[in-house]
């Protein structure tokens, strides 16, 4: 008797906390600017997803959001700022996770961050790279990249950046004599190095590199997953474009693994419960939107939404799961193509 009278109770006060919790976040938000930090410089990838995103997420919370570039490190330097700064809501960002699992796994210098104490509100998407060269390259294939007795040089973002790792990754397990030019502010910027003719190749994002390849500045050769890209159909994987060792097998394992950490929107730790959850709700809300969703397919920015648990269980994963003897050898891979690069 006592349950069915607690019962009618108990469900009106789990339906109104929601609502009062929102009306909080509302009032909290309202004439407020959060700025959503973008860890490379205006015209990447990850700067035109934030800004295809905010106009968005500014309707949401009822307040407005700016998109502020922080390049600098591969990313390190926005990830540093936004693990210092107050966890108070209003600085959000759409980092890479890949690139940022890297520089902690390695212990790259300049580190400040520990990737598992980020507050997590999703995952954007986490396309899988695409191995790019010059547009006028005689190259079509893996195999005679591979075969072709030449010193690749490879544009980069910074030495943890996802350009820069998946480079060091194929060099070292495919045995090829490379220089990795990590000086560049974005992806958007390394592939204008592409496409003068000053690089011979980079990775890029499927949805990116997509881009690119409609506008002549490169050409795709393979997928570096074990599933073919959406965007290159025709391109095989870089399982089927070679038989692979198993050391070969396992650098390329390893880097779709971290890769599919991929883009995640991310806030300083230590934010309240509560106001972490309205801001989760919101940017769900946001994600789902299908006009968003609509203008990412246009654009070939594609929005594939993975909640906030499930993005920080693999961010946990990335980085508690390697074994020491793995990450020494990562971290001689990250050591030798900085070598190179210092030549």
């Amino acid at each position: 008797m006592l349950k069915k009278r607690l019962l009618p109770a108990l469900c009106a006060l789990a339906f109104c906390l929601p609502a009062a919790a929102q009306e909080d976040g509302k009032a909290y938000y309202a004439g407020k600017t959060v700025r959503m930090v973008v860890g490379s410089g205006p015209g990447g990838g990850y700067d035109t997803f934030s800004r295809m995103i905010a106009p968005y997420l500014t309707k949401v919370l009822g307040t407005n959001v700016i998109v502020e570039n922080r390049p600098g490190a591969g990313g390190i330097a926005s990830m540093n700022f936004l693990y210092q700064a107050p966890p108070d809501g209003l600085a959000l960002s759409l980092a890479n996770g890949s690139g940022a699992a890297f520089a902690q796994i390695t212990g790259q210098s300049g580190v400040r961050y520990d990737l598992t104490k980020f507050g997590y509100l999703a995952t954007v998407g986490a396309p899988p790279s695409i191995w790019l060269v010059e547009p006028k390259s005689t190259v079509r294939s893996v195999q005679q990249a591979v075969d072709r007795k030449q010193k690749w040089r490879w544009a980069a973002s910074g030495a943890t950046s996802g350009l820069a790792i998946g480079a060091a990754f194929t060099c070292e397990a495919l045995k090829m004599d490379c220089q990795v030019v990590a000086g560049y502010t974005g992806s958007n910027d390394a592939a204008l190095a592409l496409t003068r003719g000053e690089m011979d190749a980079m990775f890029q994002a499927e949805s990116s590199a997509t881009h690119y390849v409609h506008q002549g500045e490169a050409i795709g050769i393979a997928t570096m997953s074990r599933v073919r890209s959406r965007f290159f159909p025709n391109d095989p994987t870089i399982f089927e474009a070679l038989t692979l060792d198993a050391e070969a097998a396992w650098y390329f394992d390893f880097y779709d693994k971290i890769s599919n950490l991929g883009r995640i929107l991310i806030v300083p730790p230590g934010m309240p419960a509560g106001r972490l959850a309205y801001l989760q709700a919101a940017i769900k809300e946001t994600l789902s939107n299908p006009q968003l969703i609509a203008d990412g397919e246009k654009s070939e920015r594609i929005i594939e939404y993975l909640d906030p648990d499930s993005t920080l269980k693999n961010a946990r994963s990335v980085i508690t799961d390697p074994t020491p003897e793995q990450k020494k050898r990562v971290q001689d891979i990250i050591a030798r193509m900085q070598g190179e690069e210092g030549k």
